[in-house]
């Protein structure tokens, strides 16, 4: 008679503490995943520190991945630094330097220029057309060309144009050439109404 009252009460004590741990676990990670791949970083930053990194290294690289490559290509970059025909190259210089210092490598690197030549050209032209253009076939530094002879030049990554004077007919040969050149980025030093009056809307 008395052992059946216990076996109830022994049975009621002991749902009471199973159904407590039950749910605090599973609130804690399920809701933590499903918020993950919407929206990884933005939203809380606590819950991509348990298991985020896992999650959030395999979805960043492949949507980046092919959208990367895809846009470059199509439709370089324009970036326009405004100089005068006498800063120009010193201009294009400059933004050179900042390509190197963030490292973009030379030879990813053409700098063409629609007025006095580069000293760098006007250096290995002297030891003769052959010894320059092989510099420009090994495409392991960076290639400085006069917007004459630009046509003969590969594409790369990065054209730099220095509108540092001559014929306007050279601007107006070098810039939409250059455009075709850059396969990321181009840019373009000189003055800006010059620059637009040739690439219109193309900046």
């Amino acid at each position: 008679m008395p052992l059946i009252p216990e076996e109830p009460q022994i049975h009621e004590s002991a749902q009471g503490p199973r159904t407590a741990p039950t749910p605090r676990p599973v609130p804690g990670p399920r809701p933590a995943a499903p918020s993950r791949p919407g929206r990884p970083g933005p939203p809380r930053p606590t819950a991509p520190v348990q298991r985020t990194s896992r999650d959030a290294g395999p979805v960043k690289p492949s949507p980046s991945g092919p959208a990367t490559p895809a846009a470059p290509a199509a439709t370089p970059q324009i970036q326009m630094i405004p100089a005068s025909a006498d800063g120009a190259l010193d201009a294009a210089e400059e933004a050179l330097d900042l390509l190197l210092e963030t490292g973009r490598a030379p030879g990813d690197v053409l700098v063409i220029t629609t007025g006095a030549q580069h000293p760098w050209a006007e250096h290995e032209l002297s030891f003769g057309e052959a010894s320059y253009w092989a510099q420009h076939d090994t495409g392991d530094d960076v290639f400085y060309a006069d917007a004459a002879v630009a046509s003969r030049a590969a594409s790369r990554p990065v054209v730099v144009v220095a509108v540092n004077g001559g014929p306007a007919s050279a601007a107006a040969t070098a810039l939409p050439l250059a455009h075709a050149r850059a396969g990321a980025l181009l840019i373009v030093c000189g003055d800006p109404q010059q620059i637009n009056s040739v690439l219109g809307a193309g900046l």
